[in-house]
């Protein structure tokens, strides 16, 4: 391990996010209102069951209700977004998160384009991305957002910094290129059929691994002294980065588990009591 490596503890961002957010849902307890998040499971993947799980006891830890729907295997296209269409309706709903991937039948897109831009608090949708592109979006996608509250709870300058982004798929590679690319670091975006992807990682300041295979960025990709964020989580608790190797070469790195994680879920909590306020003070 490099003598100065610090270990980003995504568990202590996330604690920080959610104490300042108790008090938020007393307050609007204290109105009749109770934050409202309804999570849409289509199917039995068992980790999609488990993530949707976490997702809703950690709502109900902080106070938020957590209303969970969970749809057959079989369910169409049309069902699917009559549902949604529901929730968009339910006054008392203030969050929709549809958890990905839904079965291969279904149209996942326009699925998530039925979501009500002002309940979008996972940053799904089409418009929602439009907005974060201009630095406007009230929910950007959720674990983007995670990545950049890790770096700034840790004061890590992005400013001017080179940052190399491994991934781009539309709800976090590429929104977090742009939030990078908003807060002026200088963004190389890269996926799988980039060539001469270790050179061009080597060159980055600030490292985000997104790409979702196990151990992928090695440590002789990073440069002396990087950043590395890690978003990936595969089986067996295995983030997209070579950890040990990256943890000698880098000056600070996430940890799998512990890491980005935690955070993600903490944003979506927070994104779900900014909706209830702006019910409440902006209706």
């Amino acid at each position: 391990m490099a003598d100065n490596a610090l270990i980003l503890n995504g568990t202590m961002v996330a604690d920080r996010i959610k104490e300042e957010l108790t008090s938020r849902v007393e307050a609007l307890k204290a109105k009749g209102i109770v934050p409202c998040l309804a999570t849409i499971l289509v199917g039995d993947d068992p980790s999609s069951a488990t993530y949707v799980r976490m997702k809703g006891n950690a709502c109900e830890r902080l106070g938020i209700e957590s209303r969970r729907i969970h749809l057959g295997a079989g369910t169409t296209t049309e069902e699917l977004i009559a549902v949604i269409e529901q929730l968009n309706g339910d006054e008392d709903v203030h969050g929709i998160l549809l958890q990905h991937p839904v079965p291969h039948h279904i149209d996942e897109r326009a699925a998530f384009e039925a979501i009500a831009i002002g309940k979008d608090v996972d940053g799904v949708t089409m418009l929602g991305f439009a907005q974060n592109a201009f630095g406007q979006a009230d929910y950007p996608s959720c674990t983007p957002a995670a990545i950049m509250a890790i770096l700034d709870h840790y004061d890590l300058p992005i400013e001017g910094k080179h940052a190399v982004v491994v991934g781009r798929s539309p709800i976090l590679g590429k929104p977090v290129s742009l939030m990078l690319l908003n807060r002026n670091a200088t963004v190389t975006v890269c996926h799988s059929k980039t060539e001469g992807l270790a050179e061009l990682v080597r060159q980055g300041d600030i490292v985000v691994a997104a790409v979702g295979k196990p151990a992928f960025i090695q440590g002789d990709w990073i440069k002396e002294g990087a950043v590395v964020l890690d978003a990936g989580y595969n089986k067996g608790n295995i983030g997209d980065v070579d950890y040990e190797a990256c943890l000698a070469k880098a000056s600070a790195v996430t940890p799998v588990p512990a890491g980005v994680g935690p955070v993600t879920i903490a944003t979506l909590l927070k994104h779900t009591v900014d909706a209830a306020e702006r019910r409440v003070f902006q209706p």
